[in-house]
């Protein structure tokens, strides 16, 4: 049944629900998704209506990574729920987990709208959005208010960046509002783990953790802390591995159990199917970070063995897209493009495709498949 209902999604999203939700800008349509989620959630019954549709679950996909139960390898990507409004309602969908965020201490309305631009045969939006967000203490008070049973079984991520600010204009201020932020965040039970976001590309004072000799700094802070929360890097995309890895040996010098890979792609790194217009600025999601990500996905996976937990993202509009990231070397993956793009019963049947393929290649759980195709002679 669930498995008909899901067919049945599929086709009336691609036919009726996206051809009108593509007539409106994305950012109408984001903020109209953020504000419908928040409130069906609240219904016992919506929640299950959407679990019993579209969610998945096989005792193969189930892993522990760093203690932490995960019922399938596949999450929300940090950047579509940017102030932890959906738990509930991304919990029902199916996802194993949730990145949300990105949020700093101080509150940002972020750049000048539209953040968001659609390149349909791209498959991509441009993202500028500057780093909306409501603060870490509202954000966490909201976390810390839902029911209690919201994060069984479900895992919170919560990644974090400097503030958005002209006052944050110097790396000093910088980690010192970071670690600020780092405090209000681990001081909640619900969260498991907090990811540094180091590359977000549209905000006041750039990228300046993607230095190594910076990053060196913001970890040595983050490591006097102390927390027992797992604490990883969301990595940039648009990095040679020449440049990639001096952040990684930086990384495995602190307390960091894990890097996401990767974050948006650059234009000049782009190669567009859609008209694009001058004016319009950002980084790239989707299928054009697809095949940079899972380059550096591999060579981490080489270098490093089992040093970091590799959180995979970057253009997974399928199974097979998903797959390709775990035997590269990812042992959880995250999307956000794809499920915009192909409709939110996406995320169970990625799932099922997952099982299936594993069985077809005689692994008996997922975390068989982690690495298998790493390149040997590269």
């Amino acid at each position: 049944m669930n498995l008909l209902i899901s067919r049945t999604t599929d086709y009336l999203y691609k036919y009726i629900a996206k051809p009108l939700m593509f007539k409106e800008s994305p950012d109408a349509v984001h903020s109209g998704l953020i504000k419908l989620g928040s409130k069906v959630q609240c219904y016992s019954f919506f929640r299950w209506l959407m679990k019993s549709s579209w969610s998945y679950t096989n005792s193969v996909l189930e892993q522990t990574i760093l203690g932490i139960d995960f019922k399938n390898p596949l999450g929300l990507s940090a950047g579509f729920d940017k102030n932890i409004e959906l738990p509930p309602t991304i919990k029902s969908i199916g996802f194993g987990f949730m990145e949300g965020g990105t949020i700093s201490l101080q509150s940002s309305d972020g750049n000048k709208r539209p953040w968001f631009y659609r390149l349909p045969k791209t498959k991509s939006i441009v993202v500028h959005a500057g780093l909306p967000n409501q603060g870490t203490k509202l954000v966490m008070d909201r976390i810390d208010g839902y029911p209690i049973n919201t994060f069984d079984e479900f895992p919170l991520n919560v990644s974090v960046a400097q503030s958005n600010a002209d006052t944050v204009n110097t790396v000093n201020k910088a980690i010192e509002d970071y670690l600020k932020g780092v405090k209000d965040i681990i001081a909640s039970a619900n969260v498991q783990i907090i990811t540094l976001n180091i590359s977000c590309p549209n905000t006041y004072d750039g990228e300046p953790f993607s230095n190594p000799k910076s990053l060196e700094k913001l970890l040595a802070k983050v490591d006097g802390l102390k927390t027992e929360l797992p604490v990883f890097l969301k990595m940039p995309n648009h990095l040679s591995w020449e440049r990639f890895d001096p952040l990684l040996q930086v990384a495995a010098n602190h307390q960091v159990s894990g890097v996401t890979i990767s974050n948006l792609a650059k234009r000049s790194d782009v190669v567009l199917k859609d008209t694009l217009p001058n004016e319009v600025q950002g980084g790239f999601s989707g299928k054009p970070t697809y095949e940079t990500s899972n380059d550096l996905i591999w060579r981490t996976r080489k270098k490093y063995k089992e040093r970091f937990v590799v959180v995979g993202v970057g253009g997974i509009f399928s199974a097979d897209d998903a797959y390709t990231k775990i035997k590269l070397g990812a042992n959880l993956v995250e999307l956000i493009t794809g499920m915009i793009f192909e409709g939110p019963q996406l995320i169970g049947q990625i799932n099922r495709g997952l099982v299936k393929r594993l069985q077809q290649d005689g692994f008996k759980s997922i975390k068989e498949a982690v690495g298998c195709d790493v390149p040997a002679n590269k």
